[in-house]
């Protein structure tokens, strides 16, 4: 009986059919990758200049222009018959920048965090109303909080969520809170509008947050945010532990940590606190 060749298939990837060649690509996407590579280079260009610099017919080159701009990828000045990047290929772009830098940075800052407090550290992103969890670093505690990746949470009785409420204008937050509403998940969730933009008064003052069995009974969570840029906190980084350890003499204690390390996401990715009082 002949031997048979087992060919390893990579997750992620269709099976190939009978008969396929294995890791086929779609010519057209491939033309279009390659005008938005040409066009990214240099920034802008008349529809020559492109499919030469793409090796292909200017009719070809235009079609695919057409599609790209009907998509936001590339946009068009009617003034200088020229090409360029259009905002929505600055979005997706921006997406890698966001996961790499933050995700990347905080990485190592958070593994320090959790060594420091013992707790398992966190961190986390405002997207509609809710705060998603990216990244976690778990401490070796046989008792620990666990947040898989993507998972969403309110951000009224979420550590993070209060520090990133606590950055945003009050308008903001109103409206979040007009959409998502103030619903209790434990005795201590804050469910009234007055009492929570105390407690954010007390987060901005502070630095960072606290969540004191405001979503589960018999856990704590200690946060501050992560700035851009810009000045604009667009994540937050998180201990969480159960309230045996996380005591209120222990939360004076961790609080500066937590801080601490999110100062030190912000420097890595290139990000500034915001001027106060600006």
């Amino acid at each position: 009986m002949p031997e048979r060749t087992m060919i390893k298939r990579t997750r992620g990837r269709p099976r190939t059919a009978p008969g396929e060649k294995p890791l086929q690509t779609v010519q057209t996407l491939d033309r279009a990758f390659a005008l938005l590579g040409a066009l990214a280079r240099a920034d802008e260009a008349t529809l020559t200049e492109l499919a030469l610099a793409a090796g292909m017919a200017p009719s070809t080159a235009h079609r695919l222009l057409m599609t790209m701009q009907r998509h936001g990828f590339v946009d068009f000045d009617e003034t200088t018959q020229n090409w360029m990047i259009g905002v929505e290929a600055f979005r997706i772009g921006s997406s890698f920048v966001r996961r790499t830098s933050i995700v990347e940075a905080g990485r190592p800052i958070m593994r320090a965090l959790m060594e420091a407090t013992g707790e398992t550290a966190n961190m986390a992103i405002a997207d509609a109303g809710d705060v998603v969890f990216v990244s976690q670093v778990e401490t070796p505690q046989a008792i620990r909080a666990f947040f898989r990746q993507g998972t969403r949470g309110p951000m009224h009785a979420s550590g993070i969520g209060k520090a990133l409420l606590a950055q945003m204008d009050r308008e903001d937050v109103e409206r979040i809170l007009q959409k998502k509403g103030l619903r209790a998940y434990t005795p201590n969730t804050i469910t009234s509008s007055s009492a929570l933009f105390a407690d954010l008064e007390r987060t901005r003052r502070r630095g960072w947050s606290i969540d004191d069995e405001e979503r589960n009974i018999g856990m704590r969570c200690l946060a501050a945010p992560i700035f851009n840029e810009y000045g604009e906190a667009i994540a937050g980084i998180s201990i969480s532990g159960p309230t045996v350890r996380m005591s209120d003499e222990t939360l004076g204690e961790f609080g500066p940590l937590v801080k601490r390390a999110a100062a030190r996401v912000t420097e890595a990715i290139g990000g500034k606190p915001p001027a106060r009082g600006a």
